[in-house]
């Protein structure tokens, strides 16, 4: 009998080292970083509770009995009716978030040209050029705030926000 089989043979031993060093890790990463981010379906749903809490601790004395009890039945029609979408649709709120995410960068993208044509025409006024009428600008290629825009290296249309 050779050595290897000698020994009993533990299958697990490889996967117990690993979990342990996984959760060593994890453990390691909580403590230098915090708790990681919850999915976007739970903070949803801590969105919902804290605003319900909100409202219900709200107690004014311009509504009446009637009105607090509406007010609370509405939060309670409106919580039973978020549960059941972020219990079956946990992953497209983290999809909406990526997306919302994506526009906002877009949108900052966006703003920060502007913003850098404002502040370099506003540093050299030799470089500010009166506004053409609206329907000549869309037309004529030798207008002056075209510079650099038009067909780029793949073929696609620059769209201006302005």
């Amino acid at each position: 009998m050779s050595e290897a089989t000698d020994r009993p043979v533990d299958g697990d031993a490889w996967a117990d080292a690993c979990a342990e060093d996984l959760a060593e890790e994890k453990a390691r990463r909580r403590a230098q970083y915090g708790p990681q981010p919850s999915s976007a379906a739970e903070e949803l749903r801590k969105l919902v509770d804290a605003v319900a809490d909100k409202v219900s601790s709200l107690q004014s004395p311009l509504l009446g009995v009637a009105a607090q009890g509406a007010v609370q039945q509405a939060i309670r029609q409106a919580k039973s009716a978020v549960e059941p979408v972020i219990e079956r649709n946990p992953q497209v709120f983290d999809h909406l978030a990526a997306a919302g995410n994506e526009l906002l960068a877009a949108y900052r993208s966006a703003v920060e040209g502007q913003e850098s044509r404002w502040t370099r025409t506003a540093a050299d006024p030799s470089k500010a050029t009166p506004p053409a009428p609206a329907d000549k600008a869309a037309d004529d290629p030798s207008d002056p705030r075209d510079e650099g825009r038009g067909e780029g290296p793949s073929g696609t249309e620059r769209i201006d926000l302005d």
